[in-house]
């Protein structure tokens, strides 16, 4: 009897586990971050500057290196992208990622490389490097370190 009563918890529990409502509440970390740079990604090709820059900490402690540059803070991230793809004479193209390597680092952290590729409409095509640093705050995951290099 009690055989059968663990073979039926273990059964159930097996079951719940599997169930597609428990797997999209519960992704891995590569999951979670992954859809935070598939939302940026989307956001980007959408115009929408704020909507991509929620996928980075919003603190005055994010770094972001670029072009042989550093910015420091959110703001300061935000003020740079807007004058390098909103800016007079500037448009965003259309962004993707490539390449995608996601290592965690412990519970909470994890480094991201890869490869970004932008199709403006004049035709140009930049694209680069990059590694992310993420870590997982109360709200999800973020990137409080960006350090991207054109190619």
């Amino acid at each position: 009897m009690r055989n059968a009563l663990l073979t039926a918890l273990a059964t159930l529990t097996v079951a719940l586990l599997c169930s597609p409502a428990y797997a999209q509440t519960h992704d891995t970390p590569e999951a979670a971050i992954r859809a935070v740079m598939d939302a940026q990604v989307k956001a980007w090709n959408h115009h929408d500057l704020e909507g991509f820059m929620a996928g980075y900490w919003n603190s005055p402690e994010l770094t972001f290196f670029s072009g042989g540059k550093q910015a420091q803070g959110w703001q300061a991230a935000l003020e740079r992208y807007r004058k390098a793809y909103q800016g007079e004479g500037h448009q965003m193209g259309e962004l993707s990622f490539a390449d995608l390597r996601i290592e965690m680092l412990g519970r909470d952290a994890a480094f991201v490389r890869g490869r970004f590729h932008l199709n403006m409409p004049d035709g140009k095509q930049p694209q680069g490097l990059f590694t992310l640093i993420f870590r997982r705050f109360p709200q999800g995951w973020r990137i409080v370190h960006d350090h991207t290099c054109s190619d």
